[in-house]
């Protein structure tokens, strides 16, 4: 059976990044039961069976199973996959009262509360890891501890955020899982029920979560940019008698500094970014010359790194005097070509820069806006939203280039290799990528009476923006 894509890269990925010890199940319901025949390597369960059982098989023996209707030893998991329906005793609480209520009544209401897919459209249920290839899936079961759960449910929320609601009918958790992702096509995590861990054999410390295939990139996508802030599994303990402030993630750390930029007039921080060679200096001089000061963080990065300056001491005694010039200034170049080829050591080289570019970055705001309380300030910082400084900024504007047209640029403008070029500019965040962090966008790929126009018309959606949040601030 043909696939739509290869999903072997991402689901190894999310196993590696998860740590997961059971396989990623694909689940796919087909409408005509002679469709499981097309599936590869597919075994057919001689024995009646439970989907549970048929889950385990998956995840834990690495099979492909099938199932039709007669293949389950009740109607009850098939019910649960819209593959029949259930008998009047059911539907009236006979059945769950004999071992799971108080009373028949209580067993109807426990009956009405089992989400099911709907019947009449499905024959069959196939199952596989997902890894292999079997199959476009319609949804995704992951099998995981209550750490690597919250770990997903952070990465499924990281873009396009909701707040996630997960619900537990009780015995048949199976329902809670498949039925409820089919039927709203949200993801859906549960506690696998009594029958699922005597019958399925789910281990005491793991949870299921059923995610709409369409979501596994989301999932994915959310996951790497966390762990390079830092969040991963497993994840390590910070201590409950320590002081616990360098174990958090930068931002709580900030606090201060957010409220001193911030201020209390009516200044505007206008966050500038784009990747290495797409034109945000031009974009930048001419916000200026319409009346926008500028903050550039290459500038400040070369302040802090003046020879015995404390960052400049740190870069020397990890680096060794090899990246000096003659003259003790730092050789830029060669401490480029070392970093975007080593990203364990560019952000060792981020961690002895970042202090002194922000006291030198909260002076100026305060020198700005000390003469114009109103100043629209426009900061530009490269790497803004791989160091995630998003949260200071009121707007953020990417200089956007296609990247064809940035490693050309970057060719032309360094003199150097287009093996070079494509190294720097993959050590970066995808402009792409990039590109859906940021609220305003210049696309830079024009001429420069283009992006002249473009820049002019930015600065008067800027002041029309900073008018409204200077009323709104007056109305509260």
């Amino acid at each position: 059976m043909n696939t739509s894509r290869d999903w072997e890269k991402p689901i190894r990925r999310l196993e590696l990044l998860m740590r997961l010890k059971a396989f990623p199940v694909a689940f796919k319901l087909f409408e005509s039961k002679e469709a499981l025949s097309d599936i590869p390597f597919i075994r057919r369960v001689k024995h009646k069976s439970t989907l549970c059982q048929l889950i385990n098989l998956v995840k834990g023996f690495d099979w492909t199973v099938g199932a039709e209707l007669d293949d389950f030893m009740s109607v009850m998991c098939p019910s649960i996959i819209g593959l029949t329906d259930i008998p009047e005793f059911m539907k009236d609480g006979t059945f769950r009262s004999i071992v799971w209520t108080k009373s028949r009544a209580d067993g109807k209401k426990y009956e009405n509360g089992v989400p099911r897919i709907p019947t009449g459209k499905y024959e069959a249920v196939a199952m596989a890891p997902l890894v292999y290839n079997p199959f476009d899936p319609d949804i995704v079961l992951i099998y995981a501890n209550p750490a690597q759960m919250m770990l997903l449910i952070n990465s499924l929320q990281f873009e396009d955020y909701e707040v996630m609601q997960f619900f537990c009918v009780g015995e048949s958790s199976c329902s809670d899982a498949i039925a409820r992702c089919y039927n709203t096509g949200k993801p859906s995590l549960t506690i696998p029920c009594y029958g699922e861990r005597r019958y399925g054999h789910a281990q005491d410390d793991e949870l299921v979560m059923a995610i709409p295939a369409g979501l596994i990139d989301k999932a994915l996508n959310g996951m790497e940019a966390l762990y390079k802030r830092g969040i991963r599994y497993p994840i390590s303990y910070a201590g409950a008698e320590t002081d616990i402030t360098p174990a958090f993630p930068a931002a709580y750390g900030a606090e201060a500094m957010i409220t001193a930029l911030k201020g209390d007039d009516n200044r505007m921080l206008l966050g500038v970014t784009g990747s290495i060679a797409t034109g945000k200096s031009t974009v930048a001089e001419m916000l200026e010359e319409l009346g926008a000061p500028i903050i550039d963080f290459d500038v400040l990065s070369r302040i802090v790194v003046e020879p015995d300056k404390p960052a400049w001491k740190e870069i020397v005694a990890y680096f060794g005097e090899q990246v000096l010039l003659e003259d003790r200034t730092l050789d830029r170049e060669k401490l480029r070509e070392v970093v975007f080829q080593d990203m364990e050591k560019r952000k060792k080289l981020e961690s002895f820069t970042h202090p002194g570019i922000g006291e030198e970055f909260l002076k100026l705001v305060e020198k700005y806006t000390s003469d114009r309380p109103d100043a629209i300030i426009q900061v530009v910082v490269p790497l803004l939203i791989e160091t995630s400084m998003q949260a200071i900024f009121d707007n953020l504007l990417m200089v956007y280039l296609p990247e064809k047209e940035q490693v050309k640029r970057l060719i032309a403008r360094d003199n150097i290799t287009e093996e070079l070029a494509m190294k720097i500019i993959t050590a970066q965040m995808p402009v792409e990528e990039k590109k859906g962090y940021c609220n305003l966008t210049i696309d830079n790929s024009g001429s420069i009476e283009d992006t002249r126009k473009k820049v002019g018309d930015l600065w008067e959606e800027l002041k029309k923006i900073q008018q409204d949040q200077i009323k709104k601030k007056a109305a509260l």
